[in-house]
């Protein structure tokens, strides 16, 4: 499952019509050439080629350009064709393969009530089962996709009903930070969330890359719309943890990097050093 309805105000005035979920990285062919790739696409692909196969992205009003990318259009690979770019006609037909051999909807959360909110509405799609859900402005980078094999794996191992990534950041104040029981090394039994702390009781912050079990659904019902009107996730784990649920942080490894484009210097930081494939 992939929100992707946030109103990216921290990224106005692109993403006044341009969803910030479709904004460029840099990524590699597979010829070696250079290309921009929406970022969401960059994840759908990561999903994909771990193994996953039925999708569901939230929307909301003004992601229709999200709709329209992931549709197959056979006409532009013609004319691609006809103007002899076979190097991207032949990129469009990969991308375009993993979608016509995936199971895709599409959910709408009507207004942008939150986080929670939109996880919340995934439920017609998850049923009963469990389920990973990744922020669609949320890109984890790592060889072989060994953070979603290891999150995985833990998820199974320890029977968790919430697993989250977690990263060590120099400025936690401004991120979700957890503490929590040290399980192993990298591994934490979460004891508390604290959303930007003024003095932050660690330096581990949330990714926005989760495992859930159904249970994370009772827990969104119960939550109670902060001062803005919107159901937040961070809240709804946090009564998972408050009900002696086993909600775990798994830190990502040194050779694995978070791709965050949430504002303008970090989307600027990621066009400078990050080439997806290299």
């Amino acid at each position: 499952m992939i929100p992707a309805a946030g109103l990216g105000t921290r990224l106005l005035p692109i993403t006044k019509e341009l969803p910030k979920e479709m904004l460029p990285i840099i990524a590699l062919m597979k010829n070696g050439q250079p290309c921009l790739k929406p970022m969401l696409q960059a994840i759908f692909e990561q999903l994909y080629d771990a193994g996953f196969r039925e999708f569901a992205f939230i929307v909301g009003r003004g992601k229709r350009a999200i709709e329209d990318h992931f549709s197959p259009d056979e006409d532009f690979i013609q004319l691609l064709e006809n103007r002899n770019r076979e190097d991207l006609a032949k990129e469009l037909k990969g991308f375009y393969n993993k979608i016509d051999t995936s199971s895709i909807v599409f959910i709408n959360q009507p207004k942008p009530n939150g986080f929670g909110d939109a996880v919340g509405r995934a439920i017609l799609f998850t049923g009963n089962e469990n389920f990973l859900m990744q922020a669609g402005d949320d890109l984890i980078i790592s060889k072989n996709n060994s953070h979603l094999n290891r999150a995985i794996e833990t998820f199974e191992k320890y029977d968790v009903d919430t697993l989250f990534l977690v990263e060590k950041v120099p400025n936690p104040q401004n991120y979700g930070v957890i503490t929590g029981e040290k399980v192993k090394l990298g591994l934490f039994r979460v004891t508390n969330i604290v959303e930007k702390p003024k003095k932050p009781p660690s330096n581990l912050a949330i990714v926005a890359l989760y495992i859930f079990k159904p249970i994370i659904y009772k827990a969104i019902k119960k939550v109670q719309p902060d001062e803005k009107g919107e159901i937040q996730l961070a809240d709804a784990v946090k009564l998972l943890v408050e009900w002696n649920c086993n909600v775990y942080g798994l830190a990502l490894n040194p050779s694995e990097r978070r791709i965050d484009i949430g504002t303008a210097e970090s989307y600027l930081a990621m066009l400078k050093s990050v080439v997806i494939g290299r």
